[in-house]
């Protein structure tokens, strides 16, 4: 019932910025934790941002705290993620993910499986490079 769409991935040089849509439907029911994860090839997931759909509270990785800020335009049900000061590390697969909040928004983000983050987009290619 829960469908996510990503958006707005592409190739921007070191310091450039993009902003990704997570286009989200099947919120009737339930709180939610929303959030964007990235992938890239031989390193391990990373649960980048994360977002409450009710009371707006969020998580940031390390990484990427003070440069990425994750919103929510509850209008049209759709939460981006607005990535500044690029790095090419910061090359990724960028997944967005939902699920319903029963924990803390850091437990959703930096344990998804665990806590029931159990619905997938297709993903969005980021790459940051010269």
């Amino acid at each position: 019932q829960v469908q996510l769409v990503e958006s707005g991935g592409g190739l921007v040089q070191p310091g450039g910025s993009l902003r990704l849509s997570c286009a989200a439907s099947g919120f009737t029911f339930g709180f939610y934790g929303i959030g964007w994860f990235r992938q890239a090839p031989g390193k391990e997931r990373e649960g980048v941002s994360c977002i409450s759909s009710s009371d707006g509270s969020t998580y940031y990785a390390g990484s990427v705290k003070g440069r990425f800020t994750i919103s929510r335009d509850t209008a049209k049900n759709t939460v981006y993620l607005q990535m500044n000061s690029l790095k090419p590390e910061d090359t990724a697969v960028y997944y967005c993910a939902a699920g319903r909040k029963h924990t803390t928004i850091q437990d959703m983000c930096v344990m998804p499986d665990v806590w029931g983050m159990n619905h997938w987009g297709k993903g969005t290619q980021v790459t940051v490079s010269s």
